[in-house]
């Protein structure tokens, strides 16, 4: 087993939306909760609650995240594999976004109790509820 880490499960559903890559950073994409906005010249990609984002943007909704509570070095090993491994050996995907001092990992709303038993048969620490202690 890989190192047992602590994950936070956010409130709330995200959405993962695509907008095209010369597209202005919109308004909507901004406020609480987890926000991602990565641009890579093809496309412009956006985390967010999914309340915010407008039915007219190309997006994949109905998203949980959770935050691997932190922060770990850059050059630690092994972090996100023991997350990620026991969800994808049991055919669960997933999307994966890091920051400077962690990572949050974006499961689908209908396997996300699947996934929370995993990583916890796995050694994870599943926190739940707006503390993260």
């Amino acid at each position: 087993m890989g190192k047992a880490i602590k994950l936070h499960v956010l409130e709330g559903r995200y959405g993962i939306s695509r907008m095209s890559g010369d597209a202005a950073i919109p308004s909507w994409a901004d406020g609480k909760g987890f926000v991602s906005i990565t641009r890579n010249g093809d496309e412009l990609s956006i985390v967010c609650p999914i309340e915010r984002i407008p039915a007219d943007i190309q997006s994949d909704r109905e998203w949980v995240c959770l935050r691997f509570v932190g922060p770990f070095a850059f050059g630690e090993p092994g972090i996100v594999l023991s997350v990620i491994r026991p969800l994808s050996e049991n055919g669960l995907g997933v999307f994966l976004v890091s920051t400077f001092d962690g990572d949050c990992l974006l499961l689908k709303s209908e396997d996300a109790e699947a996934g929370k038993r995993l990583l916890a048969a796995a050694g994870h620490t599943i926190l739940e509820g707006k503390s993260i202690g």
